[in-house]
């Protein structure tokens, strides 16, 4: 003789909603932190070895125009 099978209640999906949340929460914290570190880590090499970087209005060849409207 078959089980009945079980029906899903609204608690099922909200404590299933709740952890797939949780999990992703988790990953975004965990991602956050490896990003900040890696920016963490480039900043230090940078003043280590004495490297400069681009300035923002070179990196982008953004230079004022010299014409007045």
């Amino acid at each position: 003789m078959e089980e009945p099978v079980k029906s899903t209640g609204v608690a099922d999906i909200l404590v299933g909603a709740l952890g797939l949340t949780g999990v992703m929460l988790i990953a975004a914290l965990l991602l956050g932190a490896l990003l900040g570190g890696v920016l963490i880590g480039i900043k230090r090499l940078r003043e280590k070895y004495g490297v400069e970087p681009v300035p923002d209005s070179e990196a982008m060849r953004v230079t004022p125009s010299s014409s007045t409207p």
